[in-house]
Order: C-alpha cells, then sequence, then structure tokens
C-alpha cells in the first residue's frame, strides 16, 4: 500500500523542490526552463502564500510540488477584486500522467478555499485543469491583460457565484517576470543539462 503524503514545504526541501520543478519543467515551454528560479524568488515574495506552498510525497520521496500567489482582478468599474493564483505545479517526470498533479491540484483548491480564496486564476490547458473546475475566464467577464480573447486564461470560482457581475482584467503578480540572465545564473547550481528546441515549446 503507497503512502502519499501533501505537507507544507519547508526550508530544507528548498533545494530538492527546485530541482523537482526544473526536471518537471526542463525544454518544456522552451530551451531549458524558467520556472525553479520563478519558484526561488517568489518565497520572498510578499504575494507569496507559505500555507499554499505544498509538497507530495509518495512513501516518502518527492514528487510533486505547487505554489500559491495573491493576486487580482482589477475591475472595469474601478478597484480590484483579490482572488489568487498558482503554479509553477510540479510533477517528477516519472510520475507524470498517473493523476498525481489533479490530487495535488484539488488538495491545494480545498486549502484555498479554507482560507478565504473565491476564485483562482491561471494560464493552462483546459483539458487538464477543466477536470477541476476551471473554466475559460473570458466566458466569466474576466479578460487576460497580455490576450484579452486568450482561450488558455482560466478560472474557477471556489466560492459560488463569486465571480457574479464582475467584468475586469487579470495581469499575472510581478513575481513569474524574471530576468533570462539572472535564471541562467541560479540554474549553475544545478547538474548541467542539454538545452533543446523542440516542437511545440512556446518560447
Amino acid at each position: 500500500m503507497q503512502t502519499l503524503i501533501i505537507r507544507n514545504e519547508i526550508p530544507n526541501d528548498y533545494h530538492a523542490v527546485e530541482n523537482l520543478t526544473r526536471e518537471a519543467f526542463w525544454n518544456v515551454y522552451r530551451p531549458g526552463c524558467l520556472e525553479h528560479f520563478v519558484l526561488h524568488g517568489f518565497r520572498s515574495d510578499p504575494a507569496f502564500v507559505p500555507e499554499l506552498d505544498l509538497v507530495m510525497e509518495l512513501d516518502g520521496a518527492l514528487v510533486g510540488h505547487v505554489m500559491y500567489a495573491r493576486s487580482a482582478i482589477q475591475k472595469d468599474g474601478g478597484g480590484e477584486l483579490p482572488i489568487m493564483t498558482f503554479g509553477p505545479i510540479s510533477i517528477a517526470p516519472q510520475y507524470k500522467r498517473q493523476g498525481f498533479g489533479s490530487v495535488l491540484l484539488r488538495e491545494s483548491m480545498r486549502r484555498a478555499k479554507a482560507m478565504g480564496a473565491g476564485a483562482l486564476a491561471i494560464t493552462g490547458n483546459i483539458d487538464f485543469y477543466g477536470k477541476s473546475g476551471f473554466v475559460v475566464a473570458k466566458t466569466k467577464g474576466v479578460r487576460y491583460a497580455d490576450d484579452p480573447d486568450a482561450d488558455y486564461f482560466l478560472i474557477a470560482e471556489l466560492t459560488p457565484g463569486f465571480l457574479n457581475g464582475v467584468s475586469g482584467t487579470y495581469k499575472d503578480p510581478d513575481g513569474y517576470f524574471v530576468s533570462e540572465e539572472a535564471a541562467e545564473a541560479f540554474d549553475a547550481q544545478f547538474a548541467p543539462k542539454e538545452k533543446l528546441k523542440l516542437p511545440g515549446q512556446l518560447f
């Protein structure tokens, strides 16, 4: 019987989690990746939510991680509506496509709701996130600042009706924007890996 545990990340986990994140995203969206550096920087960002910085262990081995950040919808009539976002969400390559990502996502969403988050916004694949209650955000009146017509910008209400009557724009928290040069310097702490330009990459 396998034992699956989801718990809060602690400082002793940091390097192993960053390495897991690196392995999960290497050459997926670009040659190499930036996600492990994004995570590293976010831990000291005011938007970071420590209570939702979660690791997943299978029989004591690290197999997954997710982090959350506070964000907001800028309402068309003025003011902002606080929500949350999350990511990177990482599953070790040998455990991908086995349901672990959905388990980690749904448990983290449950905890976010318990903390009072009314909605979550994310850029991602509706085929994956739709199974956990996400819909294309523009159908709820929320536009992605960088691409207002985006079908990949998704939102999920954690509190039913939270987005009723809401119309506005969402911009990713500043912590997601990092210098490629700084990321390259940070990556030197890890074992060398080959960067490859592959079909389907976004960058």
